[in-house]
């Protein structure tokens, strides 16, 4: 199951490791939007906009190999075309959260912002996530962004993205109904609100033990952006809970793959994941191999100690003898350290 956090997606820590080798993933197919969340004629489509999706792909590609610098860009250029998209605007928080003084720096734009600008529902909206981020970081600035957030809908009560914040608070405080409300009245204006989905996803993952209704949410995400990491470490967690285990590591890998830095879940936790699909496919000489991996790589090394600690202790049936090795599977490890001259 996935880990809950608030934009989890994007806040962990973690060392680089070097770009691994390439594992076809499988092919989503496309799908509308949630049934529930009924698009309008003339449907909002972000992703659609090459204006916009352009600079998107470079800030998170830069985000995900620690380029805070260039992330920054990429991600103020995508908002330059599409100022409310929640996912950007989550994004450029993240860099700058990464970057000493610069989630200030953004706070202090904002804020004269909104002094300029006192009826702006995107001004709100835009200060509303910093305070949320502000949050994640140690400040307490969660009334603040609720106040925000609660401004803009009242400004524009279709308001995409202050749905999508609420939403994103009302799942934080464990109140997965007003949460899925708020990302169904998202939805409504924006059916292909990436974030919006994807925390509407864990709510029918996590809450409410549905699956293949969480999966028909963000089957068609990697399609809309297809260098977002995290998406297919959620995917592989859906897959691995509905048993189809070569889709799952195929997904799980193809996170790894991405979060090249180890910087969101797909990094952090996707060698642990694919430890977790291995053992239940009863392969634990395959779940040793990336637990080692995840070791090396400094990612989840309690819990990968711990579940190599029992594979070793026989927990998950006999290991294969020493030789010959076991043959590699489709999932990643990381490339060999450069010996110093």
């Amino acid at each position: 199951m996935l880990r809950r956090s608030l934009a989890a997606v994007i806040l962990a820590f973690a060392c680089a490791v070097p770009m691994l080798g390439a594992v076809p993933s499988p092919a989503p197919k496309a799908t509308g939007a949630p049934a529930s969340a009924a698009a309008p004629s003339a449907a909002r489509n972000d992703y659609a906009n090459t204006a916009f999706t352009a600079p998107l792909g470079v800030g998170l590609r830069a985000f995900y190999a620690r380029d805070f610098l260039a992330a920054r860009k990429g991600f103020e250029d995508a908002l330059a075309v599409i100022p409310d998209n929640t996912l950007a605007m989550s994004f450029l928080n993240a860099t700058a959260a990464h970057t000493p003084g610069q989630l200030d720096e953004l706070l202090n734009a904002e804020e004269d912002a909104i002094a300029k600008n006192p009826k702006s529902a995107i001004a709100h909206v835009r200060l509303g996530f910093s305070y949320m981020f502000a949050s994640l970081t140690g400040r307490d600035r969660n009334v603040d962004a609720r106040e925000e957030l609660n401004l803009a809908v009242q400004i524009d009560p279709a308001s995409q993205a202050a749905h999508t914040g609420l939403g994103i608070m009302r799942e934080a405080d464990r109140s997965a109904n007003r949460a899925k409300t708020e990302f169904l009245a998202a939805l409504n204006t924006d059916p292909q609100n990436v974030l919006a989905r994807e925390y509407l996803a864990r709510i029918y993952q996590i809450d409410l033990k549905d699956p293949h209704r969480a999966l028909t949410t963000i089957i068609d995400v990697p399609n809309m952006v297809p260098d977002y990491a995290d998406i297919y470490f959620h995917l592989a967690s859906l897959m691995h809970d509905l048993a189809q285990y070569d889709a799952a590591i195929s997904y799980a890998t193809r996170g790894l793959q991405s979060d090249v830095g180890h910087v969101g879940e797909a990094g952090q936790h996707g060698y642990t994941l694919l430890a977790r699909i291995y053992l239940d496919e009863k392969k634990p000489d395959d779940a040793r191999r990336v637990l080692k991996a995840s070791i090396t790589a400094g990612t989840d090394t309690a819990y990968a100690s711990t579940l190599l600690k029992k594979i070793d202790d026989g927990a998950y049936g006999k290991l294969s003898p020493a030789t010959p090795s076991p043959g590699p599977s489709g999932s990643p490890t990381p490339a060999p350290k450069k010996k110093k001259k």
